[in-house]
C-alpha cells in the first residue's frame, strides 16, 4: 500500500565559519574548528541530496554532533559546561512561521536546532520512500523505522536539550513543547500506519485491524490537540492533515468493525457500522479538498486523488453493499411458514 504524509519544510540556517583567531591558537584547536566547519556544511548537504540514505546521515549527523559536543561539555568530563559553549552565535529559520530567523549565542541551541532537521530528515526519507508504487516489506520496515528514530529524536530533544536553554523558547516556534509534542505523535501514528498496511496485505483478523485504525486515529486526533492553541495562520494547513487522517482512519476502524459484526451473523449492527464508516469518509473527503486549498507550510497536493484514500472508499462502499445483501438474506422469524 502507498502512503500520503505531509511534511513541513526544513529549517533553514546562516553559515558558520568557527574562525576564533586569538581563542583557538595552535593547529590542532585550528583543525577542530576546520572540522566543525566542514562537517556542518556536509550535514546540510546531505539533508537536500535525494541519494542520501539513514546510514549517510547517522555519520554525517555523529561526526558534527561529536565535534559540537566540545562547545558544550567540559573536557575534563566534570558536570561543568564548555567554556566556549556562548562563543558562537547560530541562526535558524522556523518549519511553520517562514524565513524570519532565531538567533541564541548558545551552542546547545545549535545542537537543537541541527537535531531537530535531522529528525525532519528522517521523516522526509520515510514519507518519499513510503509514497513509492508496490512498496516492499524490507522498505515497508524502513518507513517504520525511521518514522520512530525521527520520533525518538523529537523526543529527547524536548526531555534533554531544550531545558538547558538559556533563553527561553519563542511560542509558537519549533522548540516549544506543544510543536514537539505533535511531531513525536504525528509520527507515532504514521508508523501505526505502515503497521495496519502489513497487517490488511497479510490478511489478519478484522477485529486487530479495526483496533489499530482507532488507536491510530487517536495518535492523530492527539496530534491535532497539541496544536489547537497555535496562531492558525501557521497551523491550519498542518491541522487539516491530522483532522483528515483522523476522520480517515476512524473510517478505517468502523469499516473493518463491521466485518467482524458481520462475521458474527450480526447484519443489522454491521451495517450500522459501515454507515458510520461512510460519514468519516464523507468528512474526509471535505478536508482534503480543504486541505489543498489551505495556504501554509507544507506540500500543495491533493489527497483525495492519492490510491490509499481511494481504495478505502471503494472498501467502505463493498463492504457495506455485503452487510446488506446478507442481511436481505435472513429470513423473519415472526412470519409464519405457508
Amino acid at each position: 500500500m502507498t502512503h500520503w504524509f505531509h511534511r513541513n519544510p526544513l529549517k533553514a540556517t546562516a553559515p558558520v565559519t568557527f574562525n576564533y583567531y586569538g581563542v583557538a591558537a595552535g593547529p590542532p584547536a585550528s583543525k577542530i574548528c576546520s572540522d566543525l566547519r566542514s562537517s556542518r556544511a556536509r550535514l546540510l548537504e546531505l539533508f537536500t541530496d535525494l541519494s542520501c540514505n539513514p546510514e549517510m546521515m547517522k555519520n554525517a549527523a555523529d561526526s558534527y554532533f561529536s565535534l559540537l559536543q566540545g562547545f558544550i561539555n567540559s573536557l575534563d568530563e566534570s558536570t561543568q559546561e564548555s567554556k566556549l559553549r556562548y562563543i558562537q552565535n547560530f541562526k535558524w529559520t522556523d518549519t511553520l512561521q517562514g524565513q524570519v530567523p532565531s538567533a541564541q549565542q548558545d551552542a546547545v541551541f545549535e545542537l537543537i536546532s541541527m537535531g531537530f532537521n535531522v529528525a525532519l530528515w528522517y521523516t522526509k526519507y520515510a514519507s518519499r520512500l513510503a509514497g513509492k508504487e508496490n512498496i516492499t516489506e524490507d522498505e515497508a520496515k524502513e518507513v517504520h523505522r525511521s518514522l520512530k528514530i525521527a520520533a525518538g529524536i523529537f523526543k529527547h530533544l524536548k526531555e534533554s536539550h531544550i531545558p538547558k536553554l538559556i533563553t527561553p523558547v519563542e511560542k509558537g516556534r519549533d522548540l516549544e513543547a506543544r510543536l514537539l509534542e505533535a511531531y513525536v505523535v504525528q509520527c507515532q501514528a504514521e508508523a501505526q500506519e505502515v503497521t495496519i498496511a502489513r497487517a490488511i496485505e497479510l490478511k489478519h483478523a478484522p477485529g486487530l485491524i479495526a483496533a489499530l485504525a482507532y488507536e491510530t486515529a487517536n495518535f492523530y486526533q492527539k496530534a491535532d490537540h497539541a496544536l489547537s492553541s497555535l496562531e492558525p495562520a501557521y497551523s491550519a494547513k498542518w491541522r487539516k492533515y491530522l483532522h483528515l487522517k483522523m476522520c480517515f482512519y476512524t473510517a478505517y476502524a468502523y469499516c473493518y468493525h463491521g466485518q467482524t459484526l458481520l462475521a458474527s451473523d450480526k447484519c443489522g449492527e454491521a451495517i450500522r457500522s459501515l454507515q458510520e464508516a461512510e460519514k468519516f469518509y464523507a468528512k474526509a473527503e471535505v478536508l482534503c479538498k480543504e486541505y489543498g486549498e489551505t495556504k501554509g507550510p507544507g506540500p500543495t497536493v491533493r489527497p483525495s486523488g492519492h490510491l490509499f484514500f481511494r481504495k478505502l472508499g471503494n472498501l467502505v462502499t463493498n463492504t457495506l453493499e455485503k452487510c446488506q445483501r446478507e442481511n436481505g438474506f435472513i429470513p423473519n422469524p415472526k412470519q409464519k411458514k405457508q
